[in-house]
């Protein structure tokens, strides 16, 4: 062999090596800097138009002049995207009422993401009767308008089980809108939170928003008045195992004096005392909401 090979040997050999790390670091460099990969039940949509989709979902045509004549008291925008909302997840709100919120959770979710609702059937008698026309007649809302609202599902949840649609680690995001009250008069608050526990996906949210109460105020009174305190709800979330991530004064309302002979009901829109005093308590608006964002570790 020639004395100078080994050298040009080596020489390649270095320049080879060379080479191969400068591969590697520029792949490693590009890694760092690529999107994160989307975990599942994430929009791939930018925030912005992630916002443009709720925004359209908001002023769109299948909501009443009523119902968005309340956006000022409910913040259904902000609220939302407090709770993290996207596009694409799956999502159950839990006794929808009429479904104020399912009309801009519906389209919002049409295209990329799945909604299913879950009717609230009391074990009291009483609660369930006041909610029986209200619940046919949402759906019937839904069955008439098949392009809007085709895609959702829709089941029942009595004393802590879901029937209809399976329930169990499906869920990105569990909702539930000025619920709480009437689960403690049921007596099933702690099994309906146990039941969203495990319907939720580890990782999943539950968003919830209710009338609230000054500390201190008992139990009964919360039936009674239909006002709750955050640390009621909290404690019995932290019991069903959840872990509280963040309140929001996205819902509050100063005016809200909360010593009425109706409870919150005397408040807009009920007006459970009809015209008696109907200017002072429209005055007031809406009542003061808690507004918190609940994780499943």
């Amino acid at each position: 062999m020639n004395p100078a090979q080994p050298h040009r040997v080596f020489a390649r050999l270095a320049l080879t090596l060379t080479a191969a790390i400068g591969t590697a670091s520029l792949a490693l460099f590009a890694a760092g800097c690529a999107t994160p990969t989307q975990q599942p039940g994430h929009s791939a949509l930018t925030q912005p138009a992630a916002a443009s989709s709720l925004d359209a979902a908001i002023a769109g045509p299948q909501r009443s002049e009523r119902a968005k004549a309340r956006d000022v008291y409910r913040h259904p925008k902000e609220t939302l995207q407090f709770f993290g909302v996207e596009p694409t997840q799956t999502v159950l709100e839990i006794a929808p009422g009429g479904g104020w919120y399912t009309d801009i959770l519906a389209p919002s979710l049409h295209d990329g993401g799945h909604l299913y609702e879950a009717q609230y059937v009391s074990t009291s008698a009483e609660l369930a009767a006041e909610d029986r026309d209200t619940d046919a007649a949402f759906l019937r809302k839904l069955a008439a308008a098949p392009a809007l609202y085709g895609n959702v599902k829709v089941g029942t949840l009595r004393a802590g089980e879901f029937e209809g649609f399976d329930a169990h680690g499906q869920f990105d995001v569990v909702l539930t809108f000025r619920n709480i009250h009437n689960w403690i008069k049921d007596g099933q608050i702690d099994d309906n939170l146990r039941a969203f526990y495990s319907a939720l996906k580890p990782g999943g949210v539950l968003g919830i928003e209710e009338h609230r109460a000054r500390r201190g105020t008992t139990v009964q009174q919360m039936i009674d008045t239909g006002y709750v305190t955050e640390e009621y709800v909290i404690e019995h979330a932290q019991g069903a195992g959840f872990v509280l991530a963040a309140r929001s004064e996205i819902n509050a309302n100063p005016k809200d004096t909360k010593d009425y002979p109706h409870g919150v009901w005397s408040l807009p829109p009920t007006y459970k005392g009809g015209d008696l005093d109907r200017a002072r308590y429209a005055a007031i608006g809406e009542s003061d909401r808690m507004t918190l964002r609940f994780i499943k570790p």
